[in-house]
């Protein structure tokens, strides 16, 4: 067993990672950092593999902050507790922010598009989770919304978006391509037998849109579904995989 392996962004100055699948104890499918609990994976190994992430990222385990992600564009507030228990999801909601000291904030993903924000001004930081549904409903700009709703100010905001299928992999029906054409524009499907829709480039509009400078939105270009190594991939692995989370400690 290695230690969790993270891939960073060199914008944001606060603790954070992207997990890899590296790391962990799980088995078979879902070898070896498996931090998703619904997937099928022995629960004492998910819980394994979250203390395990824990103490590489230096943060207390019950200070991680967990939403139940439906597909929507709802945002929650959360604050975690300074001890060593895994605590329950806050709630259904597709990202979540905190300004407690200590506290972090994650979402999971196995294809879908991870956001993590920091407002360095205001001490913030929000974890969004964003597959084709959240990103048409732009969830990414509702946690913006939110930030800014306690004071953040858009254009003082940091956010890096994480591996996730990107267009190289991701064949979608023309009516969904046409759908994000007409939305985010003309870039975000790339044309061919058939449209190959680019998630990250959407999610980054939807940010612009909402305020952020361009240059302070950091697109990681890894593909989760290319990438059977690094990455769990829903798609890839017809829904028998694990499940990565993507965090940000509240630690300015």
């Amino acid at each position: 067993m290695s230690t969790p392996q993270f891939l960073t962004s060199a914008l944001l100055p606060v603790p954070h990672g992207f997990a890899t699948r590296a790391g962990g104890v799980s088995e078979g499918p879902y070898a070896s950092l498996n931090l998703g609990f619904s997937v099928g994976d022995e629960r004492p190994r998910v819980e394994e593999n979250h203390r395990l992430l824990a103490r590489a990222a230096g943060a207390r385990l019950g200070a991680l902050c967990r939403v139940s992600q439906v597909h929507g564009d709802v945002v929650l507030e959360a604050r975690g507790e300074a001890d060593e228990v895994l605590r329950p999801t806050l709630g259904e909601a597709d990202a979540l922010w905190t300004e407690g000291e200590g506290s972090w904030v994650a979402v999971g993903t196995a294809d879908c598009v991870p956001v993590l924000i920091v407002d360095p001004r205001g001490r913030r930081v929000a974890a969004v989770h964003s597959g084709w549904k959240g990103t048409d409903l732009e969830i990414s700009a509702r946690a913006v919304e939110a930030l800014e709703a306690r004071g953040s100010r858009p254009e003082d905001l940091l956010a890096a978006v994480g591996p996730c299928i990107q267009a190289c992999c991701y064949e979608v029906s023309a009516e969904l391509g046409d759908r994000f054409r007409a939305r985010f524009g003309p870039d975000v499907v790339r044309a061919g037998e058939k449209p190959h829709l680019d998630l990250p480039l959407a999610v980054k509009s939807s940010l612009v849109k909402a305020g952020l400078k361009s240059g302070q939105v950091d697109v990681l270009q890894a593909c989760t579904a290319c990438d059977r190594e690094r990455f769990f991939s829903h798609r890839r692995d017809a829904g028998r995989t694990g499940r990565h989370l993507n965090f940000v400690l509240h630690r300015f």
